[in-house]
């Protein structure tokens, strides 16, 4: 990344971070990934159940090995051998979990934080029951308002997810969304927090780097 692409990704996270503490979320700006880990870690401690929206951001900064090394339980549906009973189990169970770390698939300037989902867990986390939710956005995702953040998730979150999770569905080939009907569909449930839901402690922090879908 040059200097100059740095610069840039610093103005626009500083500005959506005020944004977002406007709006009543604690919000904070990270230069770099390993910034972005150390803050999210903070909020880990020893015995806490600690819960992860399936996010790839989260996934790169390597917030599970951290977590379990830090003595944290961890509850991850996405994890290898899990089977379709105790996956269901641990998603119900993240929505109670001590800290919820997740990503989110947009984040606007005045501070808006956009997401769809196929089963909800992720929204719904995001929105009540853990005791502490952690957001974490890269550069990437910053985009001028509601329409980029809908168009955002419509040709570039929602076709990347699908095509990683291999789901059969037309935008895997188009490369945009279809809005497609079938029983695979991805997108169900779109979330639009416009302020920091009333009973949720909830961080975001914005990283100067492009991180995820």
């Amino acid at each position: 990344m040059t200097e100059v692409e740095m610069w840039s990704n610093e103005a626009r996270g500083e500005r959506v971070c005020q944004a977002l503490v406007k709006n009543g979320f604690d919000a904070v700006y990270a230069k770099t990934r390993e910034e972005a880990a150390e803050l999210v870690m903070k909020f880990v401690k020893p015995g806490m159940k600690v819960g992860f929206g399936g996010s790839m951001t989260v996934k790169s900064m390597g917030i599970q090995d951290k977590a379990l090394a830090a003595g944290a339980m961890l509850l991850d549906h996405n994890r290898p051998g899990i089977t379709p009973e105790e996956r269901l189990s641990t998603l119900r169970s993240q929505l109670t979990c001590d800290v919820f770390v997740s990503s989110v698939n947009a984040v606007t300037r005045d501070g808006y934080i956009v997401n769809v989902d196929a089963n909800g867990n992720r929204v719904g986390a995001l929105c009540f029951g853990p005791s502490k939710v952690v957001a974490v956005a890269g550069a990437n995702k910053i985009v001028a308002d509601l329409e980029d953040a809908f168009t955002r998730l419509e040709e570039v979150a929602g076709p990347m997810n699908n095509k990683r999770l291999g789901r059969p569905n037309p935008c895997t080939k188009s490369g945009y969304c279809m809005d497609c009907d079938g029983p695979m569909r991805s997108c169900r449930i779109y979330q639009i927090l416009k302020r920091k839901p009333a009973m949720t402690d909830f961080t975001v922090i914005i990283v100067g780097e492009s991180l995820g879908y």
